[in-house]
């Protein structure tokens, strides 16, 4: 698994690539601490769950269906979270779904349940170059840990950094446009 700092890299790319106006803090926050949610499951280890077994780690949490769980819930605090169901909905979904896309890709492990309930299948990404974190502090701050946090950098910050930046500019160029064509149907632009 990619180091909880990283898990967030998706939601906080999309969040500022998209702007407070379609992402609000609030809806931003919630989508980071969906993000790490599925490694909850990371307490299997310390109570006896062997990690191959659905309960076990990357098993039912990191699978779509706990995604769209989470994501439902997490929706019908739209108010709180200042938007709309829909906008909560989709955007706590991509942040949820994006922690087993990403564990896919690292280096260590048994795959993603993605499909559980329907198969207990694991799946990983054809190519697995990000370095699987260490589960303790310690190994974390160790060379090992500096290892796997260049390795996030290049495969996971980098990336979403730069789809981040390319949101952004979408949003900067599509902006004029948005205005004067709502200013044509007779609103005021904004």
């Amino acid at each position: 698994m990619p180091t909880v700092f990283s898990h967030a890299a998706v939601p906080v790319a999309l969040g500022l690539g998209l702007g407070r106006a379609c992402i609000p803090p609030r809806l931003l926050l919630a989508g980071v601490a969906v993000s790490v949610l599925p490694d909850l499951d990371s307490v299997a280890f310390r109570v006896g769950i062997p990690y191959q077994i659905t309960l076990g780690h990357r098993g039912v949490t990191h699978s779509l269906v706990f995604g769209v769980a989470v994501a439902l819930l997490g929706a019908c605090a739209f108010r709180v979270l200042r938007t709309g169901f829909g906008r909560a909905f989709w955007f706590l979904l991509l942040a949820a779904v994006s922690h087993g896309v990403l564990d896919a890709f690292t280096t260590g492990g048994y795959g993603i349940a993605f499909l559980w309930p329907w198969s207990a299948t694991r799946y990983s990404a054809p190519l697995r170059v990000i370095e699987v974190a260490p589960l303790s502090l310690s190994r974390l701050l160790s060379p090992r840990g500096a290892a796997v946090l260049a390795s996030e950098l290049r495969w996971v910050w980098v990336p979403c950094g730069l789809a981040g930046l390319g949101l952004l500019g979408l949003r900067w160029t599509l902006a004029p446009r948005w205005a004067s064509a709502s200013t044509r149907r007779g609103r005021p632009a904004g």
